[in-house]
């Protein structure tokens, strides 16, 4: 009987989300969501580097696996469209750290994001195997592709 409920519920909630996504963003609002992306695969890296990097949580392949889905989702999810006019400053969850030169080195830039996606791609498919050697060797990788992008474009605490 509440099936009917939840049915409605849900197509409620698609076309929210459906309205909500073809209309135009505030940069405060890109601000915010792009923190969010970055601070959630942040905190999906955390799980992977206490599982096979630092060793202080025991390896779980299904959690690494699922850590890996989400950094390597995020990263193809078209993040690019939320560094959109007037979100080179100003507050989303917290004040931006982003440097103006992101915006005037487009083709540098383009070519830090192909690679930090390449290297999380790469993350999920080494991840499905469960060799922890190989899922530490391609999470420095990704690491690597992650700093290059904050030394250059990203503002010191």
């Amino acid at each position: 009987m509440q099936f009917p409920l939840v049915r409605t519920l849900l197509g409620a909630a698609a076309l929210s989300i459906a309205v909500g996504a073809s209309a135009q963003m505030k940069p405060e609002d890109m601000i915010k969501t792009r923190q969010a992306g970055y601070a959630f695969m942040g905190w999906n890296m955390g799980k992977i580097k206490a599982q096979v990097v630092d060793g202080s949580v025991p390896f779980n392949k299904e959690q690494v696996q699922a850590a890996a889905n989400l950094i390597a989702a995020t990263a193809n999810s078209g993040m690019g469209a939320l560094y959109g006019p007037g979100t080179d400053e100003g507050t989303g969850w917290h004040e931006t750290r982003l440097k103006p030169e992101f915006f005037k080195e487009q083709a540098e830039v383009g070519k830090i994001a192909r690679n930090f996606t390449m290297q999380a791609n790469e993350l999920q498919k080494v991840a499905a195997t469960g060799d922890q050697a190989a899922i530490k060797a391609q999470f420095g990788e990704l690491g690597k592709a992650c700093k290059s992008c904050h030394d250059k474009y990203r503002e010191e605490e």
